[in-house]
């Protein structure tokens, strides 16, 4: 499917785990100081596109990652996550709380999706979204490139989703994470700028 031929109102800008409780500094990874500029620098640099994008008919979706709460409200953490990042604790990415929501400057999404493990697609309903809202090219942002960006990448690619990644709107928790999973991901889908987009959308 070529990106010149799929209408504006068939394209979403799919925004990988932008949330306060990884982007705030009152959420969960910001209280435990975990965080990197070039995450921090994401929404107000992908603001622009998303503004334009909504004028012009096309949708911005944000999948979010989730903490699903068990028996007396603590979190079901898968053990690798455990071990990755012990500081999770009771009430954080909860659905339905500040934290598990896309953070501000990217605010009003047209439709948030739950997603549990580093690829949006994994038993959520995105798919199910996607196909209400006729979409069919997706404009990849967010974090953490090396990993939900990566995975959610991989598994729109074989559902034949017209797939761009955004270089310069995404990022990791160090550039060379970044840089390498980008030219992973380069035989994959298309890469572009946030810019170069913006001009694609804006143009008659």
């Amino acid at each position: 499917m070529s990106a010149a031929i799929v209408p504006i109102e068939r394209t979403a800008l799919l925004v990988c785990d932008l949330q306060n409780d990884f982007l705030h500094p009152e959420g969960a990874y910001g209280r435990a100081g975990q965080t990197a500029p070039e995450i921090l620098e994401l929404p107000e640099r992908v603001r622009p596109l998303a503004d334009l994008l909504r004028s012009r008919g096309g949708w911005v979706i944000s999948t979010n990652f989730t903490l699903v709460p068990g028996r007396g409200g603590e979190p079901m953490i898968s053990p690798h996550l455990k071990i990755l990042r012990p500081f999770l604790a009771k009430g954080d990415f909860k659905p339905g709380s500040w934290g598990h929501r896309t953070v501000d400057a990217l605010q009003p999404v047209d439709v948030e999706v739950e997603k549990i493990a580093y690829s949006a697609f994994y038993m959520s309903r995105l798919e199910w979204v996607l196909a209400k809202c006729g979409v069919e090219r997706l404009l990849v942002c967010g974090i953490v490139t090396n990993g939900g960006v990566a995975s959610t990448v991989r598994d729109a690619h074989v559902r034949d989703f017209d797939t761009i990644v955004l270089e310069d709107g995404t990022a990791a928790f160090t550039p060379q994470l970044h840089e390498v999973s980008i030219a992973a991901l380069r035989p994959v889908c298309r890469v572009e700028t946030v810019a170069r987009i913006m001009e694609e959308v804006a143009s008659p």
